[in-house]
């Protein structure tokens, strides 16, 4: 099974922070710049806002410009994150392109970093992209991870007729009605949990259509689980809500970091020391913060092998 995190991200936060936007073909070799692909749309990880940007990933990508003694030149993209889609692939385009030599903002799963199985793929869409740029097909290169910012998790989510319920594990979830998106990893989960012990509960959401919460909020159903930035998103667009965390985490998700070409090996490395600075001394907990995300640190191993049915039904 290969779930899409990417799928389950969407929230807005708005910070000023002024950027330089990549030319149309990132194709210098300027020492003195890094660049670094971001997601122009997936909040609260990165945000664009005309010549701005804002999220968690963009400041974790100025931060490490700066311990790298280098200027952020980003090249922002759009992913349609549709069923013909893949995060990985995109990803390795937009680097095999040129376009950037990292990538900020990618689940670090074993097969999301294996080698592609075809050689060559379209690119999504891009800032300055041409007509031309929509055609082409670029040649896949192969991908390699830096070490993990931070961890993804899956969180159950209470609305207030259950505000008082303990919540430990799936299994105090029998008996609650519980609301989800169809499709999606949470779905699976809640679907596979205990053989199927909590079906017969469920409500399915069409998924992005963003009704999710809002009908918890209305009291549609008592419970979700869903990414815990998603949670973020809503109480910052809605500051009044009464949905609560339960403080659990659901064992299954995903450490998130950077990720480029084996041949920019020398620049991975040198990102891992500035990371692993970072991480020791707080500032990608506060940068977190800045950006109103709820911050876990990385788990081991840094890099998920894979996941099966039977994980989930656990």
């Amino acid at each position: 099974m290969r779930p899409s995190l990417a799928a389950a991200m969407a929230f807005a936060v708005f910070v000023s922070i002024a950027c330089e936007e990549v030319p149309a073909r990132a194709d210098d070799a300027n020492a003195d710049t890094l660049r670094i692909c971001l997601n122009e749309d997936l909040p609260p990880y990165s945000v664009r806002h005309g010549d701005t940007g804002s999220g968690y990933d963009f400041f974790i990508s100025e931060a490490l410009a700066k311990r790298l003694g280098r200027r952020l030149v980003v090249q922002w993209f759009e992913s349609k994150l549709d069923e013909e889609s893949s995060a990985s692939i995109e990803a390795n385009a937009l680097l095999s392109d040129g376009r950037c030599q990292l990538l900020a903002g990618f689940p670090l799963t074993r097969d999301a970093l294996a080698k592609p199985g075809f050689e060559t793929a379209r690119m999504p869409g891009f800032a300055g992209a041409k007509a031309a740029d929509r055609r082409r097909r670029v040649t896949l290169g192969v991908l390699a991870a830096t070490r993990p910012y931070h961890f993804a998790a899956f969180t159950v989510v209470l609305g207030s007729k259950a505000a008082e319920r303990h919540v430990a594990g799936l299994g105090d979830l029998d008996g609650v009605s519980l609301g989800i998106e169809a499709g999606t990893f949470g779905d699976a989960i809640l679907m596979t949990y205990g053989h199927g012990r909590l079906i017969a509960q469920i409500t399915h959401q069409v998924p992005g259509h963003g009704e999710l919460l809002p009908g918890l909020e209305r009291g549609d159903y008592d419970a979700t689980l869903l990414a815990v930035h998603r949670l973020d998103a809503y109480r910052i667009d809605h500051p009044d809500t009464k949905l609560r965390t339960t403080g659990y985490y659901f064992p299954i998700g995903f450490n998130m970091g950077f990720v480029g070409l084996t041949s920019e090996q020398g620049l991975i490395e040198r990102a891992n020391a500035a990371l692993g600075d970072m991480l020791k001394e707080g500032e990608a907990a506060a940068l977190a913060q800045s950006a109103h995300m709820t911050y876990l640190p990385p788990r081991q191993p840094d890099i998920l092998e894979g996941i099966t049915m039977s994980d989930l039904a656990k």
